[in-house]
């Protein structure tokens, strides 16, 4: 196992390993783990690639342009559909502009409940009348925006000043790690003292991402040999933490399929690991979902906030689908407030969510 500072750079330089003669740490049955010297992957140890994400300054002009920009797809599909719709003169509100209405909604996968609340509620609104575009758009705003609103999107932070500790969950491909990278710069750069944790020691190459998204940052990580116990890893994490007095650890977890049991048995052991070392942690669990993916994100949703608890949401890679409508029955179904929103590929490319945002900046013109 490697405790190791990463600086900001171009590329992470070779570190040197901490001091061999640490302490084994007991697993959660109460056997020993491999040692630190047994366990030790340090960043020269681990092969170097083309960073992959971009790192320039983002585009100005607030949450609402980013918004905006991000669901541009999801935007451009439904308002050609919507638009489809109407003549110069307008479109009487009846049950057949109210079917096809319904038809274009299901395209962005807001699911059948979801687009019926909406039609339902144009209709109580506008019906037998003969109305434009943007008169409808404008409901249909506003009903999504209720629709998404959540009481808090902030994380939830430990109150006795012991370290936060967020589990971050998902499946491969989900843009778990890269969610992870953003989420650390964006909580280093508001003041917080990270340590980042390399869990999914069963793919090498996101031990490596996330030690390259630590030197961009210029925070801690920890990191454990090729499929080290995760347990082991997300202990050690929380140790650091606590040691240097950090505020955050947040730990990367092996991407899974929410089918796979033992592999969904495995995060309760994480679970039972660092809440030893830190009563009441992990303080967040946090679920990253593709907007890509569609509806198999609501199946994922359903997987994962049974077995690992999720107490939130990132929708990550939201400006590459069209398919953005999907946050509507995941909020419907689960009530997982949506933490955060992938908005790019840049470092800087995420955000707190804003249902006011997203509502206006789905429907937009």
């Amino acid at each position: 196992m490697a405790f190791w500072r990463s600086r900001k750079k171009e590329t992470p330089a070779e570190e040197t390993s901490s001091s061999d003669e640490h302490s084994s740490i007991p697993n959660v049955e109460g056997e020993p783990l491999a040692s630190d010297h047994d366990a030790m992957a340090t960043a020269s140890d681990q092969p170097h690639r083309e960073e992959v994400v971009k790192t320039e300054p983002q585009k100005t002009g607030g949450l609402f342009a980013k918004m905006r920009g991000a669901l541009s797809k999801t935007r451009q599909a439904l308002s050609t559909d919507i638009r489809d719709l109407f003549k110069s003169e307008g479109r009487l509100v009846d049950d057949e502009f109210l079917g096809e209405l319904f038809s274009r909604l299901i395209r962005t996968d807001m699911g059948v409940s979801c687009a019926e609340a909406i039609r339902d509620d144009v209709e109580k609104r506008l019906k037998s009348r003969v109305v434009q575009m943007d008169e409808v758009l404008a409901t249909i705003t506003e009903q999504t925006r209720s629709m998404l609103e959540q009481e808090s999107t902030s994380l939830r932070y430990s109150e006795d000043g012991v370290p936060t500790v967020i589990l971050v969950v998902g499946v491969n491909g989900s843009g778990k790690t890269t969610s992870i990278g953003k989420l650390a710069n964006h909580l280093h750069r508001s003041g917080k003292r990270i340590v980042l944790g390399a869990g999914d020691t069963f793919r090498a190459a996101a031990v490596e991402q996330l030690t390259i998204w630590a030197g961009r940052i210029g925070c801690e990580i920890v990191t454990g040999k090729p499929e080290a116990d995760p347990a082991s890893v997300a202990y050690q994490t929380v140790e650091k933490a606590v040691e240097m007095n950090a505020d955050i650890a947040i730990i990367d977890t092996a991407g899974r399929l929410q089918t796979q049991t033992n592999l969904m048995q495995q995060l309760e052991k994480i679970r039972r690991v660092v809440g030893k070392k830190i009563e009441g942690a992990p303080h967040e669990v946090i679920l990253v979902l593709d907007s890509t993916a569609g509806q198999n994100a609501i199946s994922q949703a359903r997987g994962f906030s049974e077995a690992a608890q999720c107490t939130g949401i990132v929708l990550a890679k939201l400006d590459g689908s069209a398919k953005g409508g999907v946050i509507l029955p995941i909020r419907e179904q689960f009530q997982l407030p949506v933490k955060f929103v992938g908005l790019g590929e840049g470092i800087d490319d995420i955000a707190e969510f804003d249902a006011s945002a997203f509502a206006k900046a789905l429907f937009a013109q």
